[in-house]
């Protein structure tokens, strides 16, 4: 830093995407996307709340100052300590983007319904299923990963069975009725709240976290009832922890489709049924998510 002072050193005009993603992301998505992507570095994203009580929507919008884009969701532009907030210290709501949002509500999962949330922590979705009335396993590989789950679940009265353990070899005590996979990943679509994820993972191969996201997948399949479904979900901009899994891997599964009235305004599912957020599709932004879901047929 005092080299970067004495130089002294200034910001390009307009921002950039770092190598390899400025080429990567122009290919795949389109010019306009990377471009939406770059301008996205310059600007401060909001923050995005999902609500316990999706009936409390208009209320929650005008107490904090925000918008809603979907039922159960405002975005506001406040700043300061979360903690502060209204609503937070009697579990009102929880920080969420609204893509990270959507595996779980395209799960169709209802009360008293059993689900599986692989990959939990930091417990978004888990509290959106609890707060459905369905009951829930939250997986994740380690207890201090878990800790943040716990956390929010008190505060916000929410219920649900945390387990540790490494999903490759945990078994569960019988089938569920629906699993929601959120797997780990390279977690570039995060970059507009995270721009350093771009500079780590730049040059980090692919190759170990899609075989770990393809073996989760087939173990997760064969833990569904008949008739159970399953959403797939990866935070990356990067077809081959999503588009390229959800082809390769449905483990006996049959894809089902996703429609546009499942989804936010401006959001709308791939021709192949699946989800698939860009930067500059939604005003205000939103994170870069990989979603898929999938039925298993009965045996």
């Amino acid at each position: 830093l005092g080299t970067l002072v004495r130089r002294p050193a200034s910001l390009p005009p307009q921002p950039h995407l770092p190598a390899p993603f400025d080429i990567q992301w122009a290919r795949d998505w389109g010019a306009a996307m990377a471009e939406a992507a770059a301008a996205s570095l310059a600007e401060e994203p909001a923050t995005d709340l999902t609500l316990k009580n999706t009936a409390e929507t208009a209320r929650w919008a005008a107490a904090l100052d925000g918008i809603s884009l979907a039922p159960g969701h405002v975005r506001t532009a406040r700043k300061g300590s979360v903690t502060e907030w209204p609503g937070f210290a009697e579990g009102a709501w929880w920080v969420q983007d609204l893509a990270a949002s959507l595996p779980a509500r395209l799960l169709p999962a209802k009360a008293g319904d059993r689900v599986l949330d692989l990959c939990a922590a930091p417990g978004g979705k888990t509290l959106q299923l609890a707060a459905r009335g369905c009951a829930v396993t939250a997986l994740d590989v380690s207890d201090d990963r878990l800790e943040r789950v716990r956390q929010n679940l008190d505060r916000t009265g929410l219920e649900a069975t945390l387990v540790a353990a490494d999903a490759l070899r945990w078994q569960p005590d019988g089938l569920f009725d629906h699993i929601l996979l959120d797997a780990p990943c390279s977690a570039t679509g995060i970059f507009r709240r995270h721009p350093d994820v771009l500079h780590l993972k730049g040059n980090a191969g692919l190759g170990p976290v899609t075989l770990l996201q393809a073996a989760l997948l087939r173990r997760a399949v064969a833990w569904l009832k008949p008739g159970g479904r399953l959403v797939y979900a990866t935070c990356s901009l990067d077809r081959r922890e999503g588009e390229a899994i959800a082809e390769r891997v449905i483990a006996g599964a049959p894809r089902e489709i996703i429609g546009a009235d499942e989804l936010p305004v401006g959001l709308a599912p791939t021709p192949e049924g699946f989800v698939r957020t860009l930067p500059g599709q939604v005003a205000g932004g939103i994170d870069g998510f990989f979603i898929a879901r999938l039925r298993r047929l009965a045996d």
